[in-house]
């Protein structure tokens, strides 16, 4: 699609008889503001935190569960040895997961410095988070492939998915290095050594078991909750630094297999793949390739209708596509996200980013009795209106 400052933003196709008719719900990577727009482009409702709102989603009660932007300079956590080696750029760093009623009101909190891209809620009630944690020393040492610059030997973050509670005690921990191999989970050569996986999805399975994504090692897994196992796990040399792989009700894992450093011509592609063989059941590529493509973010859902909603997250396009790849939905988030304002004036397409989307029919019990009438935000309709 380019990224022309002149290319239209907003609501630019839909294909009503064919569309999984809905709301979609998008915070810009690095702004302050969530949007719930209906399937004409207009929003229909907003939520904010100073704080941040890097990524989100709705809970069934209509909250929104959501990751800050990095913790605040007056946090200390100087003795612990992460410090020093926390991804610069800060844009997957959280200093907190929030919960936000319809309102913005926080109703619940869970604050670590360490915290990164993405979060859980299970039906107990507790929550998985993701936070960092550096490796031993020795083992940091003995991880292979990647790049040194601007790093030091022997240190390396790692990364731990945490079960806390509404309280925020933890009661479990999973540390992913203690179950990978030394043989088998190289790092990319042309990514630095700073983390050895950079895990940046945390889901669940049907079967309650975690399904994972790591960026570095460009590795999916399904990790058995009991041993802390992998029962499956696949990747590399299959695709390149995916993202948001979920678990279909077929048993399949669908994904955003980003591309950025596989052989040849760099593009993106969602991909079904089926675990048990491990053969992809279906695809969607650009036509031609290369017009779909996202470096790094983004994801893919599939919708009830059978349709799937796909966020190309590093220029803002969320677009739903039918079992036979036509588009009959696409939107370019007209909001930046780089001053945390709505802002005035013309939409650019600069800090538009969406690390990942979601859509939510209107009998979705988070919108049950919810006010979503967008003459609510007429003057906001009206000053981001497709062109």
């Amino acid at each position: 699609m380019g990224w022309s400052t002149h290319h239209p933003t907003g609501l630019i196709h839909y294909s009503p008889q064919s569309s999984y008719r809905g709301y979609t719900l998008i915070s810009n990577l690095g702004g302050h503001h969530t949007n719930l727009v209906d399937m004409e482009g207009r929003v229909c409702h907003t939520w904010r935190s100073d704080e941040g709102i890097h990524y989100s989603y709705l809970l069934p009660n209509g909250h929104l569960l959501l990751r800050t932007g990095p913790a605040s300079q007056e946090v200390s956590f100087l003795d612990r040895p992460e410090r020093d080696l926390l991804p610069r750029g800060g844009r997957t760093a959280a200093g907190a997961i929030l919960e936000l009623d319809w309102d913005s009101n926080v109703v619940w909190a869970y604050r670590d410095p360490l915290l990164h891209h993405d979060f859980e809620r299970l039906s107990n009630g507790n929550t998985l988070v993701l936070v960092w944690e550096a490796l031993p020393e020795e083992l940091a040492s003995q991880v292979r492939g990647g790049f040194d610059a601007g790093t030091t030997r022997g240190q390396m973050l790692g990364d731990v998915v945490r079960e806390v509670t509404p309280s925020g005690e933890t009661v479990n921990e999973w540390r992913s290095w203690e179950h990978l191999s030394l043989e088998e989970d190289m790092i990319c050569p042309l990514e630095g050594r700073l983390e050895w996986t950079h895990q940046n999805c945390l889901n669940v399975t049907t079967e309650g078991d975690l399904l994972v994504s790591f960026r570095q090692t460009s590795t999916v897994g399904i990790v058995d909750r009991t041993s802390g196992e992998f029962r499956w796990k696949w990747g590399p040399g299959e695709i390149s630094h995916q993202h948001n792989p979920t678990h279909l009700d077929n048993g399949n894992v669908l994904l955003f297999d980003n591309g950025p450093h596989r052989q040849g011509m760099s593009h993106s592609r969602v991909i079904e793949v089926d675990p048990s063989d491990n053969q992809i059941a279906w695809e969607y590529r650009g036509n031609p390739p290369i017009s779909f493509f996202s470096y790094h973010i983004s994801g893919a859902e599939r919708l009830p209708n059978g349709n799937t909603l796909i966020c190309e997250g590093a220029p803002g396009r969320i677009f739903e596509v039918t079992p036979s790849h036509d588009i009959v939905w696409e939107y370019i988030n007209p909001f930046a996200g780089m001053s945390g304002e709505h802002g005035g004036g013309s939409a650019s397409i600069s800090g538009n980013a969406v690390f990942r989307a979601h859509r939510y029919g209107p009998d979705h019990p988070s919108l049950d009795g919810k006010d979503l009438d967008p003459a609510r935000y007429a003057n906001l309709n009206r000053l981001y209106a497709p062109a």
